[in-house]
């Protein structure tokens, strides 16, 4: 099996341009794209379509040019904003358009597609290449598997929500990092009166919200409301956890926990994160792929230690655990079954020699993210981030649960339901009642 044989400084730095080579791109690929001849020596070429936003977009676009190389075939890469690709990619694989390789979140997405044969079934493809599955953490493979069948390779790195934290104004404001429901609320009420936000969030975006609420019915009713919920057991949206989860969100507003504004914030522009790293907010909940970004973009924020991380509080009477975890196990690539026997062919091959190298995965470490495959310790201990690095990876394998994102865990017309509902209930336009059940109405049509 052939490698990539690029170091991870210059896979890092094969995008130096990324932007330009990004705006580019857009226009020689959209709905329909799949057809790429390509010019690589393998004579066919595949279309993949990803996420923006850095540190990842220069590794993929690295990855993918490393590949390029190897003359077996082509991919042709595009990228789009989140919430833009979400919308682009549904519409491209209903109507027979989608780019070669998807890029997804495992989960009720990916079971829609295989059930409609959407997604190429890969479990043969990974037999005949054992070597391949073996690199992965095992835990990943759950989110990409449907009905015991692979529809997917995971890519990346793991992803948990993270109650990040600006540890100098905690310290100005006289605050520690929150523990407890009646921690956070402290905190809440110490950094209005400093004039300072007390949570920073890019509501606009509406998934951020989502992340409040999924920690808050973790530690409400604990894990296993939500794998109801997404077992589509009957009523299961009904659960008093349900309810008390909307009735803390109405304790958040009625406090000003949020930035003013938030609801017309969104998170594909980072003003969240700089809300955070310019001293402006205490607390922000967002993923873990906002470590890099933070570190490339915040001046100093990461690297001068004012970043602080920490666990999602316990609320007193819940059954949730402080070391459960919610958020994404990994990205994940599938292969589109309109595509042409001649791109499956080199998208196999990608997966084969150009999905999470060694150079990718220590070029993810070097950025402050925690690849999906094995055998990283070491890099993993040698990096300037080892101390965040080494939380997160213990965290993972120590949560007593990782609850995967909801849009991502839900059917696709649910999770876009549930966004729906959530703008409306963070902006009071629907009670804690409403809000679950509406959603078990959703579920059950």
């Amino acid at each position: 099996m052939k490698n990539p044989q690029l170091s991870r400084r210059s896979l890092l730095g094969a995008s130096a341009g990324a932007s330009a080579l990004t705006l580019a791109a857009c226009g020689t690929s959209g709905p329909g794209g799949s057809g790429g001849s390509g010019e690589g020596g393998g004579g066919g070429g595949a279309t993949y379509w990803d996420l923006s936003g850095e540190p990842g977009e220069s590794i993929t676009q690295g990855a993918v040019d490393a590949f390029n190389e190897l003359d077996q075939g082509t991919v042709d890469l595009t990228f789009f904003q989140n919430d833009a690709y979400k919308q682009k990619i549904r519409t491209a694989i209903g109507a027979g358009q989608a780019p070669t390789i998807v890029y997804g979140w495992g989960g009720g997405g990916l079971r829609t597609y295989a059930e409609a044969q959407q997604v190429e079934d890969l479990t043969s493809f990974f037999e005949e290449n054992a070597e391949v599955k073996d690199r992965f953490v095992k835990s990943v493979w759950g989110a990409a598997t449907v009905e015991d069948k692979i529809y997917a390779i995971p890519n990346e790195s793991t992803q948990p929500i993270i109650l990040f934290n600006n540890r100098t104004v905690l310290e100005d404001i006289g605050a520690e990092p929150p523990t407890t429901w009646e921690d956070l609320m402290s905190t809440i009420e110490k950094a209005n009166s400093a004039g300072i936000a007390p949570i920073s969030l890019a509501g606009q975006s509406r998934w951020t919200s989502m992340m409040w609420l999924e920690y808050l019915l973790d530690r409400i009713g604990g894990p296993e409301v939500f794998e109801r919920i997404a077992a589509g057991e009957e009523d299961a949206w009904l659960d008093d956890a349900v309810v008390e989860m909307g009735t803390k969100v109405e304790e958040l507003i009625a406090a000003k926990a949020f930035v003013d504004g938030f609801e017309s914030m969104a998170a594909d522009s980072n003003s969240d994160q700089a809300l955070l790293w310019t001293d402006q907010a205490a607390l922000m909940l967002q993923g873990g792929w906002t470590y890099g970004s933070m570190k490339t973009s915040g001046n100093g924020f990461v690297q001068d230690g004012r970043l602080g991380y920490d666990p999602f509080p316990t609320i007193e009477g819940g059954n949730g655990d402080l070391a459960n975890l919610v958020g994404n196990p990994a990205g994940y690539l599938s292969i589109s079954s309109d595509a042409s026997d001649e791109e499956k062919e080199v998208a196999k091959a990608y997966f084969t020699d150009g999905v999470m190298t060694d150079a990718v995965a220590e070029a993810i470490i070097d950025t402050g993210g925690i690849p999906v495959v094995t055998g990283q310790d070491e890099a993993m201990a040698a990096s300037e981030d080892a101390d965040y690095l080494q939380w997160v990876y213990s965290g993972t394998q120590e949560a007593p649960a990782f609850t995967q994102s909801w849009d991502q865990a839900l059917q696709p017309t649910v999770a876009e339901a549930l966004l729906v509902n959530i703008e409306q209930l963070f902006l009071g336009s629907i009670t804690p009642e409403q809000f679950a059940e509406t959603m078990n109405t959703e579920t059950a049509g």
